[in-house]
């Protein structure tokens, strides 16, 4: 290969690396990264040049040293097998976790006498379970909300029809409405089951209804006439 077409090829693959957006470096063999995408960067809150020279060993800190010997000695090897290395890095924001991951260390290059090139890849492990979606059944209207904190704090069908505005046949409309929906039979199990999906706030006395769980429209299916 030419000279110039040694450069336009080293061109072209940094121009593809910066648009990778997976975390990704090489390195020599004793970890000193040689050059690093933009995405490996920003793990560190810098721009690529600044991890040039650096050791990717002062950047990452293995979990499991044994891992880290079993590479060295297959790079001793001449071993080109893909080795996991297991690895914790501080993260960009000072109040934040530790984050987690595992590097993927491929040696590349034409097979030499002396040690390979790496190409390593981060795999950045999430911090932690993605919060739990909310069940469609769930979600309430405001008048819902209401009914069943004040029937959760033990008012009669009457009073709780006096403070939302509805006669009696109007909160029992509502009250069958979500027993069906949520398959409880009675108002006890309806009153247990706002506090299980969390429609109803935990802890509190009065009873309140949770606002992330509350519809601000109102409730789609209307009771008939002559019943509110």
């Amino acid at each position: 290969m030419s000279s110039d077409e040694y450069i336009a090829w080293r061109n072209h693959f940094l121009l593809l690396l910066d648009r990778i957006p997976t975390p990704i470096a090489v390195c020599r063999a004793d970890g000193e990264i040689t050059v690093a995408n933009p995405a490996m960067a920003a793990e560190w809150g810098a721009v690529p040049g600044r991890l040039r020279g650096r050791n990717v060993l002062d950047l990452f800190r293995p979990r499991a040293t044994a891992q880290l010997d079993r590479l060295g000695e297959a790079l001793r090897l001449g071993h080109r097998s893909r080795y996991r290395v297991e690895v914790c890095w501080p993260p960009v924001d000072a109040d934040g976790a530790e984050r987690e991951g595992e590097l993927l260390v491929d040696p590349v290059g034409e097979p030499s006498p002396t040690y390979p090139m790496l190409l390593v890849v981060l795999r950045v492990r999430a911090a932690g379970p993605p919060p739990p979606v909310a069940p469609p059944e769930a979600e309430v209207s405001e008048v819902e909300a209401r009914i069943l904190a004040l029937a959760a704090s033990g008012a009669t069908t009457a009073a709780v029809g006096k403070a939302v505005g509805l006669t009696v046949d109007g909160v029992n409309y509502h009250l069958a409405r979500l027993t069906r929906r949520w398959r409880v039979s009675n108002r006890t199990a309806l009153v247990a089951k706002a506090y299980v999906l969390g429609v109803l706030s935990p802890g509190r006395w009065p009873p309140v209804p949770a606002g992330q769980r509350v519809r601000s429209t109102q409730s789609p299916h209307m009771p008939p006439e002559g019943t509110r």
